[in-house]
């Protein structure tokens, strides 16, 4: 259907370019390490190339899913980065989580380069992106999103153009936002729970259908009185995400106390060695207290 690229396999990245080969696009991979595409490749077909130059020479759009800035920088800039391969007209879809100055800088790039780029954060975590239901906030040319929106369609479960270059990266800072407030709320209950003898599955049930549900206590709160964190998203992500929303916040004058607060929560949780847990596992720093 559409040629693209997708560059980085990691535990979003992979299931997502999954999602693209399985719907027919003919997809060429690229990843940091050779050994993660060329699995990649043994298990859903397709092509992996060495160098996102490489990967993306050809393609009508090319996805990327990388760590930081930094890493998009990478991906994109250089000899070697995608942007050197792309042809005139051709759409760069970042689905990193990165701040919002380093997507306008890319998306200026592009633009000199005669290319599109849009941003385009998601949501839904790993299990969104192995189930194809990922939301998907996307910024830039209208036109351009409208080329790159049937495609991502591929592992979407809604997907929108907020604005401008930078909207969809603001708009996952928000979903960060709301997060962060909504696991420290869900932590505490089932804490205050166990500390007054409730069975916290029986409370859950009971709570969850009326004001306080979310999807955070559907998805979280069983794996939460287990005390099981070995999935998800982690908490040195979250604390890489928080750290754009705070910078990007003082910024633009926005008040952001609890966000700074649970920030901090996440970085005791570190400090407890819970940097790849999930961040449902704030829990654990109240269980430690007592």
């Amino acid at each position: 259907m559409t040629k693209v690229a997708f560059l980085g396999l990691g535990v979003m990245g992979y299931p997502m370019a999954g999602h693209l080969q399985a719907k027919g696009h003919d997809v060429t991979v690229y990843n940091r390490t050779a050994a993660k595409a060329e699995k990649w490749v043994a298990q859903h077909g397709g092509a992996m190339a060495a160098t996102p130059r490489e990967a993306a020479e050809g393609a009508d759009i090319v996805f990327a899913c990388v760590g930081n800035d930094d890493d998009l920088r990478g991906v994109c800039t250089g000899a070697d980065g995608a942007f050197a391969g792309m042809s005139k007209g051709a759409i760069f879809v970042d689905h990193t989580t990165v701040s919002a100055a380093v997507t306008r800088e890319m998306f200026a790039a592009a633009e000199a380069l005669g290319l599109g780029f849009v941003d385009a954060p998601v949501s839904g975590g790993q299990a969104g992106a192995e189930n194809g239901v990922l939301s998907v906030m996307c910024g830039g040319v209208q036109a351009q999103y409208d080329t790159a929106e049937p495609v991502i369609a591929s592992y979407a479960r809604i997907c929108r153009r907020i604005g401008d270059s930078g909207a969809g990266q603001m708009t996952k800072m928000c979903n960060q936002i709301a997060i962060a407030g909504l696991v420290q709320g869900l932590s505490e209950a089932l804490h205050f729970a166990g500390k007054a003898g409730l069975d916290g599955a029986s409370v859950v049930e009971v709570i969850s259908q009326g004001a306080a549900g979310s999807w955070q206590m559907s998805n979280r709160y069983q794996t939460m009185i287990d005390d099981h964190f070995e999935h998800g998203f982690a908490v040195d992500w979250m604390r890489k995400d928080l750290g754009i929303c705070l910078s990007t916040a003082d910024e633009t004058g926005a008040s952001l106390p609890v966000t700074a607060l649970v920030d901090q929560f996440y970085k005791d949780v570190q400090k407890m060695g819970g940097g790849r847990w999930d961040t449902s596992s704030l829990i654990k720093r109240l269980r430690a207290a007592g």
